[in-house]
Protein backbone atom coordinates (compact mmCIF):
# COMPACT_ATOMS: atom_id res chain seq x y z
CA UNK A 1 0.00 0.00 0.00
CA UNK A 2 1.28 3.46 -0.86
CA UNK A 3 2.37 5.65 2.01
CA UNK A 4 -0.19 8.31 1.09
CA UNK A 5 -3.02 5.79 1.01
CA UNK A 6 -1.95 4.31 4.33
CA UNK A 7 -1.79 7.77 5.94
CA UNK A 8 -5.27 8.60 4.69
CA UNK A 9 -6.71 5.29 5.93
CA UNK A 10 -5.07 5.58 9.35
CA UNK A 11 -6.13 9.23 9.56
CA UNK A 12 -9.77 8.33 8.91
CA UNK A 13 -9.56 5.58 11.55
CA UNK A 14 -8.15 8.00 14.15
CA UNK A 15 -10.81 10.56 13.29
CA UNK A 16 -13.57 8.01 13.85
CA UNK A 17 -12.07 6.68 17.10
CA UNK A 18 -11.55 10.21 18.36
CA UNK A 19 -15.10 11.24 17.56
CA UNK A 20 -16.45 8.18 19.41
CA UNK A 21 -14.31 8.95 22.48
CA UNK A 22 -15.29 12.62 22.35
CA UNK A 23 -19.00 11.78 22.14
CA UNK A 24 -18.80 9.15 24.89
CA UNK A 25 -16.89 11.51 27.16
CA UNK A 26 -19.44 14.23 26.59
CA UNK A 27 -22.36 11.85 27.20
CA UNK A 28 -21.06 10.62 30.56
CA UNK A 29 -19.51 13.91 31.66
CA UNK A 30 -15.92 12.64 31.49
CA UNK A 31 -13.94 15.71 30.41
CA UNK A 32 -10.66 13.77 30.22
CA UNK A 33 -12.09 11.21 27.77
CA UNK A 34 -13.69 14.01 25.75
CA UNK A 35 -10.37 15.87 25.53
CA UNK A 36 -8.51 12.71 24.51
CA UNK A 37 -11.12 12.14 21.82
CA UNK A 38 -10.74 15.67 20.47
CA UNK A 39 -6.97 15.21 20.37
CA UNK A 40 -7.18 11.90 18.54
CA UNK A 41 -9.72 13.35 16.10
CA UNK A 42 -7.37 16.25 15.30
CA UNK A 43 -4.41 13.89 14.95
CA UNK A 44 -6.44 11.89 12.45
CA UNK A 45 -7.29 15.00 10.45
CA UNK A 46 -3.61 15.96 10.31
CA UNK A 47 -2.60 12.47 9.21
CA UNK A 48 -5.30 12.48 6.52
CA UNK A 49 -4.00 15.81 5.20
CA UNK A 50 -0.43 14.47 5.25
CA UNK A 51 -1.65 11.67 2.98
CA UNK A 52 -3.08 14.27 0.61
CA UNK A 53 0.24 16.12 0.50
CA UNK A 54 2.19 12.91 -0.13
CA UNK A 55 -0.18 12.05 -2.98
CA UNK A 56 0.37 15.43 -4.63
CA UNK A 57 4.15 15.25 -4.15
CA UNK A 58 4.18 11.71 -5.46
CA UNK A 59 5.45 9.66 -2.53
Amino acid sequence: MKSSTQDKAEGKMHQAKGKIKETAGNAVGNEELEAKGKGEHLKGKAQDKAGDVKKVVGK
